[in-house]
């Protein structure tokens, strides 16, 4: 089962044997690959052996790149997810627009749930009872924007009536650090799937290869916005401050009425959504909760 989330900062060669992925810097380091979910290359100064890459491949583990503020900018996905992945990209080309709509509006009125959870842990009672009006009146494919009514309301409410999702901060900059992670989780489960990440249910931006990515992981969101909360932030993201949001990967939550990892959690929910959209329908989605919510 893979779990572990590998980070490489330092310089170092990275080649595969027996099984291992083998980390060469001053010390050598093995890590058993069947246990790597994803690996974040933080550094310019690594080097990677192509049989490694491949094996990263056939195991489909991701692997994401950092630009050299050491901040998510590309990722290495597999063309080839599952062994039926042609029968899933004929299905998801064909997926009815309905049912896009009706799934679209069980993840919207989810993710505003969960950032209602967020206001009210932080005190914002008002503002979340105000979420919970919206969530109950999102509409199929949230004709309404009830997402970006509840986003206006939410925002402000956790940073200020002056803050703006669209202008540089050091707080805008740990909210997409950590959105690039969850993204990156969600498309290694859309891939592994054997589905295309071009191809979103509501998101479908031709410049976007991450439609259906982007997506999946609407209702994660408030986990980066818990972490990003919790944080002393100075005026430039600190190292610590990235390993924070890639722990979230490994952050416990409840889903299918067992506690697991947010990693294996983001699995367990795409499939559920596949399997909305190609027979089941909205209402058998697996959505996550924490432990602390009962």
């Amino acid at each position: 089962m893979s779990w572990r989330t590998v980070v490489l900062t330092n310089r170092a060669k990275v080649e595969y044997s027996m099984g291992y992925m083998v980390i060469r810097e001053k010390e050598v380091h093995r890590v058993f690959m069947d246990e790597i979910g994803t690996i974040l290359v933080a550094t310019p100064a690594a080097a990677f052996t192509g049989v490694w890459v491949s094996e990263c491949l056939k195991r489909k583990i991701k692997i994401i790149f950092c630009d050299e503020k050491r901040n998510p900018a590309g990722e290495v996905l597999p063309y080839c997810g599952s062994y039926d992945s042609s029968r899933h990209i004929r299905t998801q080309i064909r997926w009815d627009l309905e049912k896009k709509a009706q799934v679209w509006k069980a993840i919207i009125r989810e993710k505003i749930k969960n950032q209602a959870r967020v206001l009210m842990a932080y005190g914002h009672h008002k503002e979340a009872a105000m979420l919970k009006a919206y969530e109950e009146r999102v509409e199929e494919g949230d004709s309404t924007n009830r997402e970006g009514h509840a986003a206006k309301v939410y925002f402000n409410a956790l940073w200020g009536r002056e803050f703006s999702r669209r202008e540089p901060s050091v707080v805008n900059g740990a909210l997409n650090y950590g959105y690039a992670i969850i993204l990156s989780a969600c498309n290694r489960e859309a891939a592994a799937s054997g589905y295309m990440t071009q191809l979103g249910l509501f998101h479908d931006n031709i410049f976007n290869s991450f439609n259906l990515g982007s997506d999946l992981m609407e209702p994660f969101r408030p986990l980066v916005d818990r972490e990003v909360l919790s944080m002393t932030l100075e005026n430039q993201l600190t190292a610590d401050n990235k390993k924070d949001l890639i722990n979230i990967l490994n952050q416990k939550v409840i889903i299918q009425d067992r506690l697991t990892t947010v990693t294996q959690a983001i699995g367990i929910y795409s499939r559920s959504v596949f399997r909305a959209m190609e027979e089941k329908g909205p209402d058998t989605i697996a959505f996550y909760r924490l432990p602390d919510e009962g």
